[in-house]
């Protein structure tokens, strides 16, 4: 969407605060021993807090709140009472949700407790690149141009990217135009950053893999190539200059 009112901006701004506290606040409650189940059950509570609807069941249907995915899976892992987290387990947390009609999206990817699998170098680079990333967005800015520098960083520092994962646009529903905004360059997407568009934009950094699979369960994607990814990922007003981060409460910078 284009932020075109005081009241679209306001809309935003409540249903992205919900998202980014949800986010910081279900990081801080993992712990080895829990669930991803009941880490779900958590972030649904605070959601229903806020009077917010889960926007990936809404949309798709999806057998969460939020998306949880554990160790190898990428994304869209579904929230179960089998999956326990461990000791320097590898997580993502994606928390998008619908306020009074205005929908907001954001991600992280961390490690549970002590890192004793060596996952935090891949989860700061994430972060990193997403920083540099966001920093770099302004109107008239190609997104392929984005994509270029996502991809530049993570080869930088010796990792990939996921080629058939994206950001997008958001606002008015989860996913609108610009409807891929890739982690790498490409070059028939001739597409420019908007001033004043909201934009979700997410970094998807591999250890092996540069593309996604799903898996039977229908929702759960993992590497092409096995190994590890970390995301992470804010909800944007695009700008002249720096852009706004609608999403800064979540903390994934501290």
């Amino acid at each position: 969407m284009s932020i075109t009112t005081e009241s679209e901006l306001i809309g935003m701004k409540n249903i992205s605060d919900a998202v980014a506290y949800t986010l910081k606040e279900m990081r801080d409650f993992a712990r080895p021993g829990l669930s991803t189940k009941e880490l779900d059950d958590y972030g649904a509570s605070i959601l229903k807090d806020f009077g917010a609807n889960s926007a990936p069941f809404m949309t798709y249907k999806f057998p969460g709140w939020t998306c949880i995915s554990l160790g190898n899976e990428f994304c869209h892992g579904i929230p179960s009472a089998e999956k326990i987290l461990k000791e320097g387990d590898l997580i993502n947390i994606d928390v998008s949700a619908e306020l009074g009609g205005f929908w907001s999206d954001n991600g992280a990817s961390f490690v549970v407790g002590e890192d004793k699998n060596g996952h935090q170098k891949l989860v700061d680079a994430s972060k990193d690149i997403l920083h540099k990333a966001i920093n770099h967005i302004k109107g008239g800015v190609r997104i392929s141009e984005l994509g270029h520098l996502i991809e530049t960083e993570a080869k930088k520092r010796g990792y990939k990217v996921i080629k058939n994962l994206t950001g997008h646009g958001v606002g008015r529903s989860l996913h609108e135009a610009p409807a891929e905004i890739a982690n790498f360059k490409d070059k028939y997407n001739l597409t420019r950053f908007k001033k004043n568009s909201v934009v979700a934009i997410e970094t998807f950094i591999s250890t092996t893999s540069t593309y996604a699979e799903t898996l039977n369960d229908g929702w759960t994607m993992v590497g092409n190539k096995g190994g590890f990814m970390a995301q992470h990922e804010h909800t944007i007003i695009v700008t002249d200059n720096t852009p706004i981060i609608l999403t800064e409460k979540n903390e994934i910078w501290n």
